[in-house]
Parts: structure tokens; C-alpha cells; sequence
């Protein structure tokens, strides 16, 4: 071969050796970038089955929807830091509320102005005139109503999407409610079909009530009626949200649940949820109990600013909300890092008719049994045979979902220890001299970041008198929540544990308890 052949073909040799280092360092890359994902959802309390942002804080949920075949979840996002500030609305998409897909800032923090929370509404026939027509038959688009603040004022603003959420324009005409208020926040709006109009119910913090108003263009507002105080006074009114549920057993009969969040005053200390239950007219709200009594959604620490999906009603029969999973005692402080915040398990709604009255009644959605693998199921046994078993077959995790049913026995108290290890365990019990279920976190692992972080937290046994309770726990690595008796109550706690404790472990105090059933499954990584 001549110096002109071999010049020849080097180009060849020269575009082949390129393109298979270009190959080399675009593999190299990608599986650089996948391993640092999932360093990243690897952390040892990063949650693997709740959402948290990548990186950054976050807060309350925000506008949660259902839209075109996606569940959308925004949500209070800081996009320069782990701190609380320079509020803007996360976003993230879904098509089974369990993998989420994590989309840029909706709406950012501009001008000075910091978007707080509030609720996206679907504008089916186009009242606000912000949708372009799809096609005649449905021109709809999503639109967000939301807290405008600055330290001497908030407003309720309007911003409108025509690309299925992915991007936002705020309204030109902004705000399009203004009370003059340093404190008018958190507006949630929906369609009251029987008065044909929009309605948002907005809280009025300091005053220790919330406002409805009325609007059939979600522009023009009108006052409707106020509704307290009541209720849990000794903190800010935040985060309300309204709707109506059935009734367990009573064919046809409907109730107005308001849920109202209260910071601090909570049951447990800090933030907490109360929720009122009676009628709704299109107007006023009426509490079908006595004004000072005190219905709480949850009785641990760490359930806040829950708020409920729009639009999912009319989809699947349900009504699902969610909350922050944390307490503003602590929130600033907790030991997690790129990120701060987790919201809570998806849960759905119903209310039921107990000796005590009307109680709103909550399970996991059902959604997250697409995550149950390694199952084990025991039967009726005393708790040294169940230990054994689950001794002899390694059960233990840092992701699970458990299903007890306790018999007293002659038992005082019973129950379970999850994410136990060497000198830390969080314990989750039943007492039936007390009647109550109770999370005990004094020794759940990091504690010490703050001195209101570890606690016993307890809520009633509904119905009351009976010798057997069924628990419903799901543990991540970083948070436990329990539902007993099918929901009736709830706890709610933050756990910070070591990574290796995993174990589990039945007790029984003052007596002989019995196991009638017992199942754990392992959840695998929602992020994997």
C-alpha cells in the first residue's frame, strides 16, 4: 500500500476510533449518571417509597390533580437550598401515585413575590377563558390558584397551562382577590355542581377562621360566609381544604368533611390536622358538632397541610389526599441532606359511623401493593413462636408493609418493634387498660437534633372495648405511619434510624398476647 493509499484510509480508521471513544464516554456517562442516581436515592434515610424532591426543600403539597391519565403533584420547593425560602411550586407527574417523574419548578418565586400554597382546579368548559380549544368537545386546561406573599401582604393569584401542566403562565390580571391582609393564604378551589360555581375556601390564619367565596369565572370573587374560630385555636389556621364523603353503612347519606391545619396547637406539639365534619350548601358551612370539640386526622407528629386530589372523584370513586411528612418544631433541623421533606403515603378517604359519632376514616391507597415482594405470612401463634418465625426466616427491612392482628390474651399491652437494632427500636403498641394505640420513637435512632423530636404519641382505639386490633404499619427508612382498625386512627411519625436496624420484634407486656395474623412484605425502591 502507497503513502496515498494509507492516507486513504485513515479517515476511516480516524472516524472509527472516534466513534468508539465518543461510545466509551457516552456509556461512561450515562452509567455515571445512573450510579449517582441512585447514590442519591441510596442515602441512608432517604425515603423509598414516599416522595421527596432530588435535592432542596420542600413543604406542603400543593394543587395535587389528576389530569389526562397523570396524577400531578406540586408542591413548596426552595430551588437553591435546604432550607425554607424562596417558595416556588415543585412539580412531578405520576401515572399510579406510587413513580413519580420529577418535572422543573411550575411556578417559580418572581418579582419578589413567593408562591405559597394552593390547588389546581381542571377548567372543563373553559370559564376562565384561558384554555385553547383541543377540539369543540373539550376545551379545558389546568389552572392554579395560589397564595402570592410578601412580608406585608398575600393575595390569591391565578397561572394556566395548555401543555397538560408542563409549563405555566401567570395571569396578567393578578390578584385577582386581595383583602389587604398580611395573613389570607392557601386557597383550595372546586366546582360545587349544584350552585354552578367555583368555590375556594381560603384561611384567614391569625383570626382562627377560613372564608368562602364564590366565582363562576375563577377571576371575579365574591364573599360567601366565614366559619370559626373552632375547634384547635392555639395556633395559625392553615391549609383548609373541603369535601364531601359518604357515609359507611348509611345508604345515600353524605357528609362536608373541612380539614383545617393547625400550627402550632397540634395534639402531639407543633403542627397537627384537625378536621370538622357537618353540611355545605354552596355557601356556608355548617359543624354538625359542638364548637369546642377537637377532631384530629392524625395522632402523630408528623402528618401537616394535607390537602386532597381534584378530579379523581369523578375517575375512580375515590377522594385521596396526602401531607407533609414532618413538624415545623424540627423540620429545619432534621438530619437529611441534599434534601429536607417527605410527603406522606397517598391515603383514601371515607367516613364511618362509630358509637362516638361521624370519624373520618383513612386507608393506603392501593396503589402501593404493586411495590409488596419477599411475603410472609404466619398464623395464630404466641409471640415467642412468631418471633422464632420471623427469627428463622430473616425478616427484617428498612422498606415494609405490615399487617398484625393483636388478641389481648390477658396481655395490658402488646404490640410491635420496627427498624430495631443495637440499643434503638421504635415501638408501636396497643393498650387496652388505656384503649389506645401509641408510637413510641424515645429510642428510634438520631434523636438528638432537637429536644421535641422524640416522644410517645397516642390515639384512641375506634371502636372501643375490643380485645382484638388490627394494625396496618408501613415503615421506610426514615418515617413510620400506622393505621389501625382499618384507618380509624392514624400516628404518623418521623424516624431517623441507623442504617442496619432492620429488625423486627413482637411484644407483649403484663400477660400473654396472641398473634391471629401476621404479614410482612418488603417494598421495593419506588426510585429504581
Amino acid at each position: 500500500m502507497d503513502r496515498r493509499d494509507s492516507r486513504m484510509e485513515w479517515p476511516r480508521n480516524r472516524i472509527f476510533s472516534i466513534a468508539v471513544i465518543a461510545w466509551l464516554l457516552f456509556g461512561t456517562s450515562i452509567l455515571a449518571q445512573s450510579t449517582k442516581s441512585d447514590a442519591l436515592y441510596d442515602e441512608t434515610y432517604r425515603p423509598q417509597y414516599h416522595f421527596t424532591p432530588a435535592k432542596n426543600w420542600m413543604n406542603d403539597p400543593n394543587g395535587p390533580i389528576y389530569y389526562k391519565d397523570e396524577y400531578h403533584l406540586f408542591f413548596q420547593y426552595n430551588p437553591f437550598g435546604n432550607v425554607w425560602g424562596h417558595m416556588s411550586w415543585g412539580h412531578a407527574v405520576s401515572r399510579d401515585l406510587v413513580h413519580w417523574q420529577h418535572l422543573p419548578v411550575a411556578i417559580p418565586e418572581e418579582n419578589g413575590i413567593m408562591i405559597f400554597s394552593g390547588s389546581t382546579v381542571v377548567d372543563w368548559h373553559n370559564s376562565s377563558g384561558f384554555c385553547k380549544e383541543v377540539s369543540v368537545a373539550e376545551p379545558s386546561c389546568l389552572v392554579a390558584i395560589y397564595t402570592g406573599h410578601t412580608e406585608k401582604l398575600q393575595t390569591q393569584n391565578l397561572a394556566y397551562s395548555n401543555d397538560r401542566g408542563r409549563t405555566w403562565t401567570k395571569y396578567s390580571g393578578n390578584p385577582v382577590l386581595d383583602l389587604h391582609m398580611q395573613d389570607f393564604r392557601d386557597p383550595k378551589v372546586f366546582w360545587h355542581e349544584p350552585s354552578h360555581k367555583w368555590v375556594m375556601v381560603a384561611a384567614l390564619p391569625t383570626l382562627h377562621k377560613v372564608r368562602f367565596f364564590g366565582s363562576t369565572d375563577l377571576k371575579h370573587w365574591s364573599t360567601l360566609s366565614d366559619f370559626g374560630p373552632a375547634g384547635g385555636t392555639a395556633g395559625v389556621w392553615e391549609c383548609p381544604d373541603l369535601f364531601p364523603l359518604p357515609v359507611e353503612g348509611e345508604g345515600g347519606q353524605t357528609r362536608w368533611v373541612l380539614s383545617i391545619n393547625l400550627n402550632p396547637g397540634g395534639l402531639a406539639g407543633g403542627s397537627g390536622d384537625q378536621y370538622f365534619v357537618g353540611q355545605f350548601d354552596g355557601a356556608t358551612f355548617v359543624n354538625a358538632n359542638p364548637a369546642e370539640q377537637v377532631l384530629w386526622a392524625d395522632y402523630g407528629k408528623d402528618f401537616y397541610a394535607s390537602t386532597s386530589f381534584s378530579n379523581i372523584l369523578a375517575t375512580d370513586g375515590r377522594r385521596i389526599w396526602l401531607g407533609w411528612l414532618l413538624n415545623w418544631e424540627y423540620a429545619g433541623k432534621v438530619p437529611t441532606f441534599p434534601w429536607r421533606g417527605v410527603q406522606s403515603i397517598p391515603r383514601a378517604l371515607s367516613l364511618k359511623q362509630f358509637p362516638e359519632g361521624i370519624r373520618l376514616v383513612q386507608s393506603p391507597a392501593k396503589e402501593l401493593e404493586t411495590l409488596r415482594q419477599d411475603h410472609v405470612s404466619l398464623g395464630e401463634q404466641d409471640i415467642a413462636a412468631a418471633n422464632g418465625a420471623l427469627l428463622a426466616k430473616r425478616v427484617r427491612g428498612d422498606a415494609l408493609e405490615i399487617i398484625a392482628e393483636l388478641d389481648s390474651g390477658n396481655s395490658a399491652e402488646a404490640g410491635i418493634r420496627v427498624r430495631k437494632g443495637k440499643d434503638e427500636a421504635t415501638t408501636i403498641g396497643v393498650d387496652w387498660v388505656k384503649q389506645e394505640l401509641f408510637v413510641d420513637r424515645t429510642r428510634s435512632g438520631n434523636i438528638a437534633f432537637d429536644e421535641k423530636f422524640p416522644g410517645r404519641h397516642a390515639g384512641p382505639l375506634l371502636p372501643a372495648g375490643g380485645k382484638r386490633v388490627k394494625l396496618h404499619i408501613f415503615v421506610d427508612r426514615s418515617s413510620v405511619e400506622v393505621f389501625v382498625n382499618d384507618g380509624s386512627t392514624v400516628i404518623s411519625d418521623a424516624l431517623f434510624p441507623s442504617r442496619d436496624s432492620q429488625d423486627i420484634e413482637l411484644y407483649s407486656k403484663n400477660g400473654e398476647a396472641r398473634i391471629v395474623k401476621l404479614e410482612v412484605w418488603n417494598l421495593q425502591s419506588a426510585w429504581r
